[in-house]
């Protein structure tokens, strides 16, 4: 089966496809009304801020702009190639690296000397999948 693997660069998918490669790759995002979104709960403003500029900061090194929407406790983001009129490639690969990034956490089973947010609600920004 062939499927959004061979599907040509910057030509929109089709709804099937979408699904499929979301159910894939970003089990946490879904589509809807034509664009592919995630909700991020945050524990609060400063993480709906920490979220929102590393959002902002992928998207412009990318040159590819999602819709954000934005409240106390969450960040939604939306994405879709305004240009092509539908989801891509290029959609699909900002989402991928706005996941890696967000929710990117030291494991307890890592040699690292980041030991990661402690399980303290003083400390914590972000609810973790």
């Amino acid at each position: 089966m062939a499927g959004w693997r061979t599907h040509p660069k910057n030509t929109p998918y089709a709804d099937a496809a979408i699904r499929a490669r979301l159910a894939e790759q970003l089990p946490h995002w879904s589509l809807e009304d034509g664009w592919i979104r995630r909700k991020y709960k945050t524990s609060g403003w400063k993480g709906t801020l920490m979220v929102i500029n590393t959002i902002g900061h992928l998207a412009e090194a990318a040159f590819h702009h999602p819709d954000i929407a934005a409240s106390y406790a969450f960040v939604i983001v939306k994405l879709m190639n305004h240009e092509a009129k539908g989801v891509t490639d290029k959609d699909f690969e900002l989402a991928l690296k706005i996941e890696e990034v967000i929710m990117w956490q030291p494991g307890p089973d890592q040699d690292s000397a980041l030991t990661g947010t402690p399980d303290d609600p003083r400390f914590k920004y972000i609810e973790y999948d």
